[in-house]
């Protein structure tokens, strides 16, 4: 389906096609008419699917079809960068608009401040915002969100496993109960049913592909006890390879400089870099900014930027730890391979991975392939075959995230 046959403003066709887009994605193809006529709406979409365009292009039209006095719309999103990026493509589509938007998140100096509380008292538009940083300036009294009829959550389910519930129920009280409300997640676990149910209105239903990988992601994995990793990186780059863009993720942030360390002595021609939630915002910004752009060629990150973060030609994915929620797996390989391009995803497998590594596997009901590596690195973990076959995995992880003791149930949303 292309955008011409969507019943959108002119204004707002021209500057779709001004940013080649043509075709819609699944997830806007089912999303963005029922959004259009007005209805809540509750979707469950893989990373990488085009959800940001699902929910600003039918905002976008009625905007410019019914009017964009004061604030009209508030977007609640889980991190700073996903505000500002999402804020970033409400630009590009709004282009030959009047639309106004801004991000509001925390992290950054006074003068950043004074201009979201500018933004947010002269009405812009659309804000961007994460949920800590909206309190703050709610908790001042200033904020106007009498005129909001459009209220979207995106990584819903990310938002609660931060400890953000309470925040949203606080934000809700200061938004007019008439409004439509759009939910996004890229995940269903049973909070987030019960949450929805809670602040949507009859919401149409959407489901794209739940919890699988793309299929233009090729997954392979390497056995390494945790002081061989960094040589089965050197024996990685060291193969004939084309990756010119390569994001590494680490589960601490301690690791994270360690491997930039190691590999800038191993990758002379390479460009590396790291970021981390320590980094103060401008600094993620300008590191995330060269790496978009291929100046900076490999970028090590802890899972600040697994979800969300839309950059185009990543090329290869590695884990070099195995992440602990399967979930956090699809978020971190689905960095690469976007929009129907094709990526490849290497995990390093320690000893006391390997149940983590099954349950993620269980969960994209798919064995991943093992790589052998030259015997010069030393004697490696076992996959052990002997721990039960993966079918016989893969039932029990399902019996045991169908019920209310699932592992994504957060008792009380604690923040992390």
């Amino acid at each position: 389906m292309k955008f011409e046959e969507l019943s959108i403003h002119e204004d707002l066709l021209e500057a779709i096609s001004f940013m080649n887009f043509e075709k819609l994605s699944p997830i806007q193809e089912k999303a963005i008419p029922m959004a259009l006529q007005g209805n809540d709406l509750l979707a469950c979409a893989q990373t990488g699917t085009g959800k940001t365009a699902s929910f600003v292009i039918p905002v976008l039209d009625d905007l410019i079809r019914n009017g964009n006095k004061g604030t009209t719309t508030l977007i609640v999103v889980p991190t700073r960068e996903l505000a500002v990026q999402i804020d970033q493509e409400i630009q590009g589509f709004s282009y030959f608009t009047s639309t106004t938007s801004k991000s509001v998140y925390g992290g950054d100096k006074g003068k950043d401040w004074d201009e979201q509380k500018r933004a947010i008292t002269e009405g812009t538009n659309i804000i961007v915002a994460t949920p800590g940083r909206l309190m703050q300036h709610l908790a001042l009294g200033y904020v106007n969100f009498s005129s909001v009829r459009h209220l979207i959550l995106d990584e819903a389910d990310r938002m609660l496993d931060m400890g953000f519930y309470d925040d949203i129920r606080a934000i809700l009280q200061h938004i007019p109960p008439k409004r439509q409300t759009l939910l996004f997640s890229a995940t269903m676990p049973p909070n987030i049913r019960k949450f929805a149910h809670q602040i949507l209105q009859n919401p149409e239903t959407i489901t794209i592909s739940l919890s699988k990988p793309a299929e233009g992601i090729t997954q392979t994995a390497y056995m390494a006890y945790p002081n061989q990793k960094n040589k089965i990186l050197s024996y990685i780059f060291s193969q004939p390879n084309d990756f010119e863009s390569v994001l590494i993720f680490s589960s601490t942030k301690r690791n994270v400089h360690e491997i930039v360390r190691k590999l800038s002595q191993i990758l002379k021609d390479k460009t590396i870099e790291a970021i981390s939630s320590d980094f103060e915002q401008q600094e993620r910004n300008d590191v995330l900014m060269r790496f978009k752009s291929h100046k900076t060629n490999i970028l090590v990150a802890t899972d600040v930027l697994s979800r969300g973060i839309d950059i185009k030609g990543i090329n290869l994915v590695i884990n070099y730890d195995v992440p602990g929620d399967p979930e956090d797996y699809v978020h971190r390989i689905g960095r690469t391979a976007r929009a129907d391009a094709t990526g490849e995803a290497i995990t390093l497998i320690s000893d006391a991975d390997i149940p983590k590594f099954r349950r993620i596997e269980a969960l994209i009901e798919k064995d991943v392939s093992k790589k052998q590596i030259p015997q010069d690195i030393g004697e490696l973990p076992q996959w052990n075959k002997g721990h039960g076959s993966q079918n016989k995995n893969r039932k029990n992880f399902k019996k045991k995230n169908s019920n209310s003791n699932s592992q994504y149930k957060k008792k009380g949303f604690k923040r992390t």
